[in-house]
Order: C-alpha cells, then sequence, then structure tokens
C-alpha cells in the first residue's frame, strides 16, 4: 500500500500544470491571453485535442507558454497541455466573451445525422455564466416526444438515437443574468436507413420532336459517403455528358444529349445506391418526326339535356409540342369565360383536358359546340351537339269556327297532337276510362322542325258529331304532355224566352266584371310581400338576369319539428305577417335551449304571399351562413303554415340603438383612447317605427364612441360583400334593416314581412310602388336598375345614418320633383357630424355618379381595415353559436 501511494504521488509531481489555474478561463473579445504550462519534460499544447500548429508556442525553460493575440470566436475551446513521454495532460476551457453573441456564431448550420446515430449540435456558449441550456424548434413548436439529449455550455446539444421525426430546425437557449438568449439556428437533416429516394426533374415520359435537346436529371436524398449515382441509357449515338454534382446531403446527376434521333428513343434508368441497397427510376423517351395532337375517343358528342339542367362538355388529348390555342365556340363564335359558360384546362405532363360548362341551358342555347387546339405543327377540332329538350307549350288554339277546331303547339322535338273527345262537359277526356281519340277527320301539318331548337306542329279536326259535349287537344314529347279544351255545343231551337233571359244574363255579367276589374285594381295597387333580395343568375352588359327563387332547391335537412317551438311576444308585425321569439328545443343537440326569431304569415294570406316566404327560405337556404347577416337555424313547411327560424338578435335595429345613444355618445378621433368606454348610462328610451321590437332600458348600459361607428360599417361592408360573392343584391340596406346582437355584432336582414310599408314614412309612392328612394341610385330611380354598385350607394347613405347618429338622410329635403332634378345635377350630402374625414371619403366615392367608378364592397374593406383597431375587426370572428346564449344576458 505505501508502494502504491509512493507512485500516486510521484505520478501528481510529473503531471503537468496550467496556469491560470482553474477549470476555465474567460476572456474578452479581441483581447490578448497567455497559458504556461509547468513540466520538467517535453510537453505539446493541444486545442479540442489536436496540435496548435497556427498557435504561438515558446518554451522558457521549464514553462511553455501558448500566446493568443486579439481572441475571437475560433480560438474559444479546451487547451490541454500533454507531456510527450507519459501522455499526461492538464486541461483549461477558454471562453472568448462576446457581449453581442452569447453563443459562438454558427460555421456549419445544416446537419446530416443517420437513423438511431449520435449527433451534437455546437452551440458552444460565449459566457460561462450562461445556465439552464436547453434545445427548442425555430418555429416554437413542441420537441418531438422522443427526443433525448444532454446539454453543456462547453460542447453544445447531443441529440442521442436520432429518428427521422427528429428532422428540422433547432435553436439552443440558456439563460444569462435572468435574460433568455439564443443562439443561431441548426438545420438537422436525418439520413434514413434505407437505399435511396429518387426524385425525377422531369415526368417520366419525354416527348421531342427530332433535333431538339434532351435533358434528364434525377436528385437523390438520404445520402452518405458511399453512395453512387448514374443514368443508364440505350445505346446513344453521339456524345453525351452525365454530372453529378454533391448538393449538402442532397446529389443531383444530369444527362445531356445535344440533338436527338430516333436511335435515342427507349428507356433511361437512373439508379442510386448506398450501402443498404440500390433504387432505380426509368424515364422513356419518345421521338417524334414532326408535332402531334392525338384527340381521346369522345364517346357521345349528341347531347341530349332538359332545360334548366347543366351540362359540361370534356376533351382529354395527348400533344407536343404544347399547345398554344385552346378554344371554345358555339355556332362559329368563339366563346370567353360568362356565369352561363365557364371554359376551364388543366395539364399533366403532355396530356390536356379542356371542358366547357353550361350552367343551366336554356333552349335557345341548342346548337353546335366545336372545341379547337393547335400547335406549331397540327390543328384539331372535335365537335358536340347539344339538344336542349323543352316541355311542349300550346301556343295558340281556336274554334269551333266553320265546324273546325285548331290546335298549335311547340317545343323540342318537335311534340305529337292528338285529339279526345267525351260526353262530360269541359273534363279532360284523355283521363276517363271511355276515352275516345278521333283519328278520323284530323289533319296535322308540322310547321318549322330545325335541327336545333323548338319545331311547331299545327293540327285541324273538323267536327263531324254533335254527340259530344268536350274536344280535348293533347300535345306529348318526351313523355310530357300539356292540353286545352273546346267546349263543343248541339244545334237547338231557341226558346220564345231566350232573347229576354240572355240580355238579363249579359247585362248581370256586365255589373260583375265590373265589380272584379274594381277589385282586382285595388288588389293590384296593395303593396305585395316580396323578398327585397335577389340572386343574379346572369349579366350581360348592363343587363341583370335574376334566378326565380321559385325555383332554388329546398333540403328538407331545413325541416323542425313544430312541438319543439314555445312561441313569446311579437318583435315586429307588418301587412303580410309577423316575427315571433321563440325558444326552440334541441335546435342543435338533443339537450339545447335556444332563443329564435320565427317568421310567419298571417292567416289572410294568400298563394303568393305564401310563395314569396318560400322563396325567402331558398334564398338564405342557398345562401349559407356568415356571422354578418342573420343566418337561417330551420323550417317548418310540413303539416301546417310555413315557419321561416332565423338567429334572434335581441338588441333590435340599428337604427333605433343610434338614436338611444345620442346622449351617452363620446366622440374620438382615429386613434385616440376611449377611457370611458365601460361607463354605464340610464339614456330614455324611445318608440321605434322600424318593425322591430324596442330594447328595455336594462339592455341598453354601455356608452358608445367612434369606435363603435367604425364597427358598425366595418361589419356591414364585411356582410356586404358576403352577398356580393353569392351574387345576390339587397335592394334595401339601410340602418332598419340591419339588426344587432350581443358583442355589438352587426347583422343584415330583410325586414319585409314584418314591417308596414304604407305607414312607414321611409316608403315614397313612385309609379305604383312604395320605394326608399332616399336611400337608392340614380341609377335605381330613374332606370329601375338594381346592381351590385346601387347597393353600394345605398351602404354610402348607410354610413351617413351611422356617423350621424341616426338623422334621417336628406334631412329637411321632402322627395319631390325638385328632389329628384337636384340628385341627377350631382347633389350630395354634407359629411355628417361625427364622421371621420376617412370615412366620409369612402361615403363620397359610394355615391359617384358612374356606377363602375365605386368601390366594390371589398375596397371597402379593406379601406376600413385601415383605420380601425385590431379588437373591433374581432368582433367578425365566427362567434354565433356564442351569441345565441349570451343574448339573455344584457348589456351589448
Amino acid at each position: 500500500f505505501n508502494t502504491f501511494l509512493f507512485f500516486t504521488f510521484l505520478l501528481l509531481l510529473s503531471r503537468p500544470t496550467i496556469t491560470p489555474e482553474g477549470p476555465h478561463l474567460t476572456v474578452p473579445l479581441n483581447s490578448d491571453f497567455s497559458l504556461h504550462c509547468r513540466s520538467d519534460n517535453s510537453v505539446r499544447w493541444l486545442r479540442e485535442d489536436r496540435p496548435t500548429r497556427t498557435l504561438n508556442v515558446q518554451r522558457q525553460g521549464q514553462v511553455t507558454v501558448l500566446k493568443v493575440s486579439k481572441a475571437g470566436p475560433q480560438h474559444m475551446g479546451k487547451y490541454s497541455c500533454r507531456e510527450e513521454a507519459s501522455g499526461e495532460k492538464s486541461s483549461i476551457y477558454v471562453y472568448v466573451k462576446d457581449p453581442e453573441n452569447p453563443f459562438r456564431r454558427n460555421i456549419v448550420f445544416d446537419f446530416v445525422a443517420g437513423e438511431g446515430e449520435m449527433t451534437t449540435l455546437p452551440c458552444l456558449a460565449t459566457d460561462p455564466r450562461i445556465t439552464d441550456l436547453h434545445l427548442q424548434k425555430c418555429d416554437g413548436q413542441p420537441l418531438p416526444n422522443s427526443l433525448r439529449y444532454s446539454a453543456s455550455i462547453e460542447t453544445g446539444i447531443t441529440l442521442e438515437d436520432v429518428r427521422k421525426d427528429f428532422e428540422g430546425c433547432y435553436v439552443c437557449v440558456g439563460t444569462l443574468e435572468g435574460n433568455t438568449v439564443k443562439s443561431g439556428q441548426y438545420q438537422l437533416n436525418v439520413r434514413l436507413d434505407a437505399p435511396p429516394v429518387i426524385t425525377l426533374g422531369r415526368p417520366q415520359r419525354v416527348l421531342l420532336i427530332q433535333g431538339e435537346e434532351l435533358s434528364l436529371s434525377c436528385s437523390t436524398s438520404n445520402v452518405n459517403s458511399d453512395i453512387t449515382i448514374r443514368w443508364k441509357q440505350p445505346s446513344v449515338q453521339q456524345f453525351s455528358r452525365i454530372l453529378t454534382e454533391p448538393i449538402s446531403h442532397l446529389r443531383n446527376a444530369t444527362l445531356n444529349l445535344g440533338s436527338v434521333t430516333k436511335q435515342d428513343a427507349g428507356s433511361y434508368n437512373c439508379e442510386a445506391r448506398n450501402e443498404r441497397g440500390t433504387s432505380a427510376k426509368t424515364v422513356w423517351v419518345e421521338i417524334y418526326d414532326k408535332g402531334f395532337i392525338n384527340l381521346t375517343s369522345v364517346n357521345n358528342s349528341t347531347k341530349r339535356m332538359r332545360a334548366g339542367e347543366s351540362l359540361s362538355l370534356r376533351v382529354v388529348m395527348d400533344a407536343y409540342p404544347k399547345p398554344h390555342t385552346f378554344s371554345w365556340s358555339y355556332s362559329g363564335v368563339k366563346l370567353t369565360n360568362t356565369t352561363d359558360h365557364v371554359i376551364t384546362t388543366r395539364s399533366h405532363g403532355n396530356s390536356y383536358t379542356s371542358e366547357l360548362k353550361l350552367v343551366r341551358l336554356k333552349v335557345l342555347e341548342s346548337g353546335v359546340y366545336t372545341f379547337s387546339c393547335s400547335n406549331r405543327d397540327a390543328t384539331v377540332h372535335q365537335m358536340f351537339e347539344v339538344h336542349v329538350t323543352s316541355k311542349p307549350q300550346i301556343v295558340s288554339y281556336e274554334g269551333p269556327i266553320g265546324g273546325q277546331v285548331r290546335c298549335v303547339a311547340e317545343g323540342y322535338p318537335t311534340p305529337q297532337i292528338k285529339w279526345y273527345y267525351c260526353d262530360q262537359p269541359y273534363s279532360r277526356c284523355s283521363n276517363l276510362l271511355n276515352a275516345t281519340q278521333e283519328e278520323e277527320d284530323v289533319v296535322t301539318v308540322t310547321m318549322t322542325n330545325p335541327p336545333f331548337g323548338k319545331g311547331t306542329v299545327e293540327s285541324r279536326l273538323n267536327i263531324t258529331k254533335n254527340s259530344y259535349s268536350t274536344l280535348e287537344c293533347v300535345a306529348s314529347a318526351n313523355g310530357e304532355i300539356v292540353y286545352t279544351l273546346f267546349s263543343i255545343s248541339e244545334n237547338t231551337v231557341p226558346h220564345e224566352l231566350f232573347t229576354p233571359l240572355l240580355i238579363g244574363f249579359v247585362a248581370a255579367a256586365v255589373i260583375l266584371v265590373l265589380i272584379l276589374i274594381v277589385l282586382s285594381y285595388k288588389y293590384i295597387q296593395k303593396p305585395k310581400y316580396q323578398i327585397q333580395w335577389k340572386v343574379i343568375e346572369g349579366i350581360h352588359g348592363n343587363s341583370y338576369v335574376y334566378i326565380d327563387p321559385t325555383q332554388l332547391p329546398y333540403d328538407h335537412q331545413w325541416e323542425f319539428p313544430r312541438d319543439k317551438l314555445r312561441f313569446g311576444k311579437t318583435l315586429g308585425s307588418g301587412a303580410f305577417g309577423k316575427v315571433v321569439e321563440a325558444t326552440a328545443y334541441g335546435m342543435s343537440k338533443a339537450d339545447t335551449v335556444m332563443t329564435v326569431a320565427v317568421k310567419m304569415l298571417k292567416p289572410s294570406a294568400h298563394a303568393t304571399e305564401k310563395e314569396a316566404l318560400m322563396s325567402e327560405l331558398k334564398v338564405l337556404s342557398y345562401l349559407g351562413n356568415h356571422i354578418n347577416i342573420v343566418n337561417l337555424l330551420g323550417a317548418c313547411t310540413i303539416g301546417g303554415p310555413t315557419l321561416v327560424i332565423t338567429e334572434y338578435c335581441c338588441f333590435g335595429d340599428l337604427l333605433n340603438f343610434l338614436r338611444r345613444r345620442r346622449e351617452s355618445f363620446y366622440f374620438t378621433t382615429l386613434g385616440e383612447d376611449s377611457y370611458y368606454r365601460n361607463v354605464m348610462l340610464q339614456p330614455e328610451p324611445n318608440e321605434s317605427r322600424n318593425g322591430y321590437m324596442t330594447m328595455k332600458p336594462s339592455e341598453d348600459g354601455m356608452t358608445m364612441d367612434t369606435e363603435d361607428l367604425l364597427s358598425f360599417s366595418y361589419q356591414v361592408a364585411k356582410g356586404m360583400d358576403f352577398l356580393a360573392s353569392k351574387n345576390c343584391i339587397h335592394r334595401d340596406l339601410a340602418a332598419r334593416n340591419i339588426l344587432l346582437t350581443q358583442g355589438r355584432v352587426a347583422k343584415i336582414c330583410d325586414f319585409g314581412l314584418a314591417r308596414d310599408i304604407t305607414t312607414d314614412s321611409n316608403y315614397v309612392v313612385k309609379g305604383n310602388a312604395r320605394l326608399p328612394v332616399k336611400w337608392m341610385s340614380p341609377e335605381s330611380i330613374f332606370e329601375c336598375v338594381y346592381t351590385f354598385e346601387s347597393d353600394v350607394w345605398s351602404y354610402g347613405i348607410l354610413l351617413w345614418e351611422i356617423f350621424s347618429l341616426g338623422d334621417s338622410p336628406y334631412p329637411g329635403m321632402p322627395v319631390d320633383s325638385k328632389f329628384y332634378k337636384m340628385i341627377k345635377e350631382g347633389y350630395r350630402m354634407d359629411s355628417p357630424e361625427f364622421a371621420p374625414r376617412e370615412m366620409y371619403e369612402i361615403m363620397h366615392s359610394c355615391w359617384d355618379a358612374d356606377p363602375f367608378k365605386r368601390p366594390s364592397f371589398g375596397k371597402i374593406v379593406e379601406k376600413i381595415e385601415q383605420q380601425i383597431s385590431d379588437s373591433t375587426k374581432h368582433v367578425c370572428l365566427p362567434l354565433s353559436s356564442l351569441l345565441q346564449i349570451a343574448c339573455s344576458t344584457g348589456v351589448p
């Protein structure tokens, strides 16, 4: 034991010693430092266990001195003094302190590690005081669950058992004097323990014309130093060169042929190999004498469709070189993209697909449609015959005259006409069991029978029998029929009393007709309930074609059980119906209870008003949901009167809301903080004349400022932008038609059902209609034209209402001939009292006399977004589901 201690003592005496002492030395950036190694024997200085040939080392007796001038990041690391004879060594770690870079700046940014290996990210601290060194992803996402690592400020962060999901960008993070410090970014790429992955630079089928250049490239990932990559080609008669380029952890091989011939056709294989195996991909090269276009055969070039259906005509082809012309034409006239016919072209390699979609076909659109395509060497055409079938129509009939009746029908295909007779007066003879078809004395002539479009047929029947009282003309085509009836009377001898009785009956009939005319006139003059929103089907210049809302589909998934509605107070009532607050049980889930608004007609409603309410339901279901319109929640159309269930907006219409808040309005300029935004006030309630029930005082507590007015403007513009995207025109945009719900969310609605326009001063008699003239654009007033641009004009008037806190537009000006003259001459309202300059500029642009110079709602949204705060923008987030619950709590 004593011998062991003796030798240990000698070993300690023989180990070299380094001064300054300690495990590490910290030196400032760009300063000089020296390390002294004392030893009786010859020593060598090492840095990171490698010789320091570039450093200044001097021997002074038993001390070997290493000197460094202007220390930089490259001088950081572990320095060791090793005896050459015994191999004994002592070490010290040198930090080069850089205040601007707590970690040594990266020299290498990309690292490649094999799957299952260990790798180190060299994030070396320049200050030994850095603590809590750990790893983070560059994008802040959590680290992979299986990632394990060890951290040292002297060596960096070492990842163990690397896996493919570790691949990504990392950064080292530590704490220095209470502050978080970060290193540069490191990109880790993981090489799978598998053969290389090959990616081709071109499609697997390459077409060329003789004389063109061929260039093929393939790249591989998952490489290492042992990988090989090459192209294997068929017998090539000319010089070619294969380039292999190492790029980081990727490799690329390129084959170039200057001018190809037919002998160069064939398969070209790219192979890549590493220690795990070989991968290969093939490119097939075809060489042609000249370019071509080959159409795929069309199975059926003759199409028969019903009017109102949509049809897609599709052509598929292979072509080389790429075609420079794709076109569709109808009867020789080139077609362009419109809402009625949409043209799309797609390509994949040398395969091309062109499609013409004909939307809601009309009979007049029957005819020949031609697809044309050409490149520098070839031109092809493909024709389609489109026949649009229509329901037959009886366009005229007359008789009996001179013992003959006449019936004319048209349709495509050309209808067939048959005659039936029976004894029953004014009955459909063809439906009777003893129906008799009249085939004698019938003359039928086809008047027109064009290849496309409607054909016309005329049929005449000579009446030879007096034993029947009714004749029926039946026109049929494609399984659909139409008919008309003729009443045939026997020849009888008049009775003595016939003439005075006839006179009496005629007089009574004339009086009755006069009464009916007066009643009909009054009924026509009476305003009709109709949905204001119109959905556009097509635009032809300045002419808009609207979709008939009765033709829109209705999805019965909207149906809601009537017995799960409990009705409450009436929210609004008009000439045709009312809106009632109701509680719906199980609207979204079985156990939910939701407050809703239910639209319904009065019991005395006519068929046209019932159809209008059904049209409103169909339009709402067609539009879909948006936070800034009053959304459809359900409907009851079966087993009783039609009920339309919509969102309940608990704080009434915007016009009355603004008027109630005048006394509590806090005016701010843009950018000014509203310090009293949450002050609770109790203004006096006002009566509402705009249909929706007045709010209670307890529901009207918070103050209102300029930011709120901007919020209302922004939300309505967002809602109108949504309607425009659905090709929908509002036609009655005003503050009275905007509802507010919890959180001051504005929702656009159509209040026609619950408003009596005959008593509303905002609707002025013009012709035989009552119109909101002060909100209408000049083209709507004078030309009865309603467009997206006329809605923008109305939006400008709405902005004036908002920033005047509910004043009536054109104050003090009655709607008379002078008013119409001023509008024609370009009169525009001045800025309202509380409008910022930027908002009045938007109003004025909405009132441009040229409709096409008015901004779109999308542009208006962008302009207002520049003025409002981020918190106001958040109002438009999809919170509809929360608002229904919150409406019962009170303050908006």
